[in-house]
């Protein structure tokens, strides 16, 4: 009998081969149809929640809710990538599939882009939908010590930064009662985990030499002081004992976020005593894995979250 989490998977990648061939495929459909059915009656949407209000801008997220929990259920923070300048939560649902049929809550979260606010902008943002997912866990139910972030390319640093950057460094400032709803008093919130799909680890790397990005400079600006900046929201800039496990999903070929950058987030986490994972797809690009490569890939993630008691 397949677990819950694989049949999740399993439809997830048969609703994304559907929809990319929608006259094919037909006969892949019935563990998703029994699967769709089954979530359609188990959980409730709560689309578009305001956050937090940044710069005029209201940064929103979607809930996925668990209709009949019978206690606190672990949340999983999900984060769309697009290089900081592109992107949309809604193009990340079916990543939630095999959360939602293990019975999680899901928080697909957006976040300013480059043609609101420049970096550290997304930061900050993602910051303060942790704050929210704090501020708001009596009222949703979620269990604050089973927090997961996850996130793609830009999602993926931002994953990375909401369960890294501690609180001495400033970022969450703009977190202030004043721009959110919910209670004012802030719980104290730790991430259990994050994982990481390809998501950049030095900023930095990005602005300069031969891995320069256009989405980076794009996103850092002309500003006076981004390298400072650059090293302000950069991951690898936080490593240190005591932070919560990381599993690295990255391509060994992808032209668009380094291989090397999830490489050396891994090295550096494991000589910090920080327990890190890189799984590495041979030959794979940034994302558009294959079936089989989506099956192994999510076959590490259950692994890693039994690992580490999620």
């Amino acid at each position: 009998m397949r677990s819950r989490w694989m049949v999740g998977v399993i439809a997830a990648v048969t609703l994304t081969a559907v929809l990319a061939r929608p006259g094919s495929a037909q006969a892949q459909l019935s563990d998703t149809t029994a699967f769709l059915a089954d979530i359609s009656n188990q959980y409730r949407t709560v689309p578009n929640v305001t956050y937090h209000v940044a710069n005029n801008h209201e940064n929103k997220l979607d809930l996925y809710l668990p209709a009949n929990a019978s206690g606190p259920v672990p949340v999983l923070m999900m984060i769309h990538g697009g290089g900081w300048v592109a992107g949309t939560k809604e193009s990340q649902f079916l990543r939630a599939m095999p959360y939602l049929e293990m019975g999680w809550a899901v928080a697909n979260v957006t976040y300013r882009l480059v043609q609101v606010s420049r970096a550290p902008a997304a930061v900050e943002d993602c910051l303060c939908a942790l704050q929210w997912i704090a501020r708001n866990a009596e009222n949703y139910n979620f269990d604050l010590s089973r927090i997961v972030t996850t996130g793609n390319s830009a999602g993926g640093h931002l994953a990375l930064t909401t369960g890294m950057v501690p609180a001495s460094s400033g970022l969450g400032r703009e977190c202030t009662a004043g721009s959110f709803t919910g209670p004012p008093t802030v719980p104290s919130v730790k991430v259990a985990a994050i994982i990481n799909w390809y998501g950049i680890t030095d900023v930095a790397d990005l602005l300069h030499g031969a891995n320069t990005k256009g989405y980076a400079v794009q996103w850092l600006g002309g500003l006076a002081n981004r390298d400072d900046v650059a090293r302000q929201t950069s991951p690898l800039t936080y490593v240190r004992p005591g932070l919560p496990p990381v599993l690295t999903i990255h391509g060994d070929a992808d032209p668009i976020v380094p291989y090397t950058q999830g490489v050396r987030l891994h090295q550096a986490l494991q000589g910090a005593g920080v327990a890190s994972e890189l799984h590495t797809v041979p030959g794979g690009g940034h994302g558009g894995f294959n079936t089989a490569e989506t099956l192994a890939i999510y076959a590490t993630i259950q692994q890693f979250l039994k690992r580490h008691g999620l």
